[in-house]
């Protein structure tokens, strides 16, 4: 899934790949997929974009955005953008195929769900992209500790950790992925209550900025792919690819638990409940 470190990643190969080029060619929605999410009816795009000049790219928290004169095109969630050179084969299935004028090639395909919306600059109002748009993102300044707690402060003491970094778009682009590692860093287990984490309030809040500015740096996780399908750089502490070895830190077991819409990794001994 698409967060904070992968959007960031595939706006900047986006920018090297596609920015400057001309679509001559737009196909949208010939593999029919039940959860791919488009704006308006996929038989719209190829007479909106094609002969359209691609401006920009750019990530607005776990969103990609591509400026194409006044249209916004965007891809969220469970999107898997790719970058073909010319004479590249290409996959048959896919979402939406852009080819541009010099034979190189864009495509997006859903994994399990995902969003695909082409519109017009100003005229989007759905609440998470304009969130997404808005909040402070955890990269910048102005993301700061008083930010932080301000979140914090205004949710429920008995909101888990996960509860509070994870759910209810509070922190855009900061999803169940990128939360595993942000924790463990902390030594926060994901189930533990606001009430009985004061004492962690400083070590979560730095560690929501060190492990996403590592992860971004490093180009994404290694459990997601980057435009060219290739994993990510960044070697993830606790995932699906690692929770079956010991703890790096203690060499003890790793817990794996289903818990508030997706699985959580944890290390009893070095992430205790409270």
């Amino acid at each position: 899934m698409i967060e904070i470190p992968e959007s960031h990643t595939l706006a900047r190969q986006l920018n090297e790949t596609v920015k400057g080029k001309t679509i001559e060619t737009v196909l949208a929605g010939k593999s029919p997929h039940k959860f791919a999410f488009f704006t308006g009816e996929p038989e719209c795009y190829p007479p909106l974009l094609e002969g359209k000049r691609v401006d920009g790219a750019e990530a607005l928290s776990g969103w990609i955005q591509l400026r194409i004169g006044e249209l916004r095109l965007t891809f969220n969630d469970g999107t898997n953008l790719r970058f073909f050179e010319a004479g590249e084969k290409v996959s048959e299935k896919h979402q939406l195929y852009m080819e541009f004028k010099d034979g190189t090639v864009l495509t997006c395909s859903i994994q399990m769900y995902g969003g695909i919306h082409l519109f017009r600059e100003r005229e989007n109002d759905n609440i998470y992209y304009m969130s997404a748009k808005s909040a402070p993102s955890p990269l910048t300044e102005a993301f700061d500790f008083d930010h932080f707690a301000s979140l914090w402060d205004a949710a429920k003491e008995t909101l888990s950790a996960k509860g509070l970094l994870a759910t209810e778009q509070r922190i855009p682009g900061l999803g169940n992925g990128v939360l595993q590692d942000i924790l463990f860093r902390a030594g926060v287990n994901p189930k533990s209550k606001l009430k009985d984490l004061e004492d962690k309030r400083r070590a979560i809040f730095e560690s929501i900025r060190e492990t996403l500015a590592e992860m971004t740096e490093k180009g994404g996780r290694d459990t997601e792919k980057d435009l060219r399908g290739n994993p990510g750089g960044y070697r993830t502490i606790l995932s699906s690819k690692t929770w079956k070895g010991p703890c790096p830190v203690c060499g003890g077991v790793i817990e794996r638990k289903a818990y508030l819409g997706g699985n959580v990794y944890y290390c009893p001994n070095c992430q205790p409940l409270k």
